[in-house]
């Protein structure tokens, strides 16, 4: 699938993340403008400091959560409303016809589509069926902690990924691709990326250990000569 093969290279190549939520509400406003009805749509990206289960690797369980501060210094200047994370923008943020809401609990979106457009109308009813009923927001991250455990009765390894700073919120969008697959690929990605940083880093921690105890061996090898040479000159005397 084309929409799927274009998430992979923004993962792999951008090293964007994606995680879906569930549409809010639907419905018709009216406008000013005669005959003219703005049709919106509301859902809540981001929950801040709420668990929540990204995907389950062999024995590890990956879990992620959203620090309330994650937005503070986040690029969302233009975010847009799409469809499936490519194609046509139906509404963004540059415009006020996508606006974001930043509150206590999280982050919040409302977009507007129009009567007037085919194309909004198109999607709008399809929303409006149920047919379909999930979003997902691409963002990348600028920083974010760790913090592993374990279950000493099944030997699950539980990974909590704490997100205490986004980079960027790039766009909102409505999918019709398993939304599951887009979070769990990116959520591996990053958390392969996370084992491979913490395997050089205890590979790194490992040779210097081993360089500070060559080193320690050498300065204790070179005293005991010292002090043994100091021995026979004075005996010597």
């Amino acid at each position: 699938m084309a929409e799927l093969d274009n998430i992979k290279r923004l993962i792999e190549d951008k090293h964007v993340q994606f995680r879906d939520f569930n549409i809010g509400k639907v419905e018709t406003r009216e406008t000013a403008e005669e005959g003219q009805e703005r049709m919106t749509i509301t859902g809540r990206p981001v929950v801040f400091d709420s668990e929540t289960l990204i995907c389950k690797y062999r024995n590890q369980e990956i879990w992620e959560t959203i620090d309330a501060k994650a937005l503070d210094n986040a690029d969302m200047s233009d975010v847009i409303f799409n469809m499936n994370h490519c194609g046509r923008v139906f509404a963004r943020t540059r415009n006020d016809s996508l606006k974001l809401f930043k509150d206590d609990r999280g982050l919040s979106m409302e977009t507007e589509l129009w009567e007037d457009d085919e194309g909004h109308k198109s999607l709008y009813r399809d929303i409006k069926r149920g047919i379909l009923d999930k979003m997902s927001f691409a963002f990348t991250v600028r920083k974010s902690e760790y913090v592993y455990t374990e279950d000493a009765e099944t030997g699950t390894e539980k990974v909590l990924r704490k997100i205490l700073e986004i980079d960027k919120l790039y766009d909102v969008s409505v999918v019709d691709i398993p939304a599951y697959d887009a979070t769990e690929i990116s959520a591996r990605n990053a958390f392969a990326a996370e084992s491979e940083l913490r395997k050089a880093e205890s590979i790194k921690a490992a040779s210097l250990a081993r360089e500070k105890n060559i080193t320690m061996k050498e300065s204790k090898w070179r005293k005991s000569n010292e002090s043994k040479g100091i021995k026979r000159k004075i005996k010597g005397n």
